[in-house]
């Protein structure tokens, strides 16, 4: 286990999947993160690579070989290599090796970078083409946020507030995970999206491209607050486990398939393109 700390924060990183562990409020004395209660859901922020969602029959097509690949893709499940660290920063590297060539056929190196700043913790995707073609790609997280923030308070004191006000339609998922082709209304109050049990009965709220690049978890009953913000991250879902005492941010670069609409990789909606030599990076941030 890896820990960062400074006045505000104290981090801490394992090296399976490079997935935060902790994201402790020193001011507060808050456990911000998802302690991955294993009857409920096993996670604390999944980082999700070389897809976002799944693939149809979990089949990843490239140059039209099928390749086997689970929802949200290898990262999370894989043992990452811490590169560097400093007390306030800590760099992981998933290289490409024999096994995630079975799985996903391009050479590349898959970094993720968190460095404190203040009262914000900077999440950086990196991905280097190490191959001799062009690489393709999605990339998102997946934390989970403890709500309430405090014993004795309810989760419906709770709301999302979007950075702006705007008409926002979810894209619906099927049963399988799967989108649908349909969209629904998700109706705000002013820019609050209140927080309720029943809010994710049928799974999460799915928002392509989507103008607010921030969003903060606040109550009703006090001034502490979360946020998330995504400047580089064209998709956003929102979800939790039904009835469970977390909420999920997660800012995409890609997003589940449609359907009945198997594409090869390099046509898949929302994929990301990366020419050999180059490197890509994205950032995201929570701050309190």
């Amino acid at each position: 286990m890896t820990t960062i700390q400074n006045d505000h924060l104290k981090v801490s990183i394992r090296t399976k999947g490079a997935e935060l562990t902790s994201v402790y409020n020193k001011k507060t004395g808050v456990e911000q993160l998802w302690q991955a209660d294993e009857s409920v859901w096993p996670w604390h922020a999944p980082n999700l690579f070389p897809i976002v969602g799944m693939v149809l029959n979990n089949e990843l097509l490239v140059d039209g070989e099928k390749y086997s690949l689970p929802r949200h893709g290898f990262a999370r499940n894989s043992e990452f290599v811490l590169i560097d660290e400093s007390e306030v920063h800590a760099v992981f590297s998933l290289p490409n090796s024999a096994e995630t060539l079975k799985v996903y056929p391009y050479k590349f190196d898959f970094q993720i970078i968190y460095t404190l700043i203040e009262n914000a913790l900077r999440v950086t995707y990196k991905v280097i083409n190490h191959d001799d073609r062009t690489i393709y790609f999605s990339v998102g997280g997946h934390p989970a946020f403890n709500v309430p923030f405090n014993a004795g308070e309810n989760y419906e004191d709770y709301y999302l507030e979007f950075e702006t006000e705007e008409e926002l339609n979810r894209y619906v998922l099927s049963d399988g995970g799967f989108l649908t082709g349909q969209t629904e209304p998700v109706v705000l109050d002013g820019k609050k999206l209140h927080l309720t049990k029943p809010l994710f009965d049928r799974d999460a709220l799915v928002f392509k491209n989507i103008k607010s690049k921030l969003l903060i978890i606040k109550s009703d009953k006090h001034d502490q607050t979360l946020t998330v913000e995504y400047p580089h991250f064209d998709h956003l879902g929102i979800w939790a486990k039904p009835g469970a005492d977390f909420v999920c941010i997660e800012p995409w670069l890609g997003y589940t398939d449609t359907e009945g609409y198997p594409n090869n990789i390099n046509e898949k909606e929302a994929i990301h393109s990366l020419k050999q030599g180059h490197t890509f990076e994205a950032a995201w941030f929570i701050s309190i």
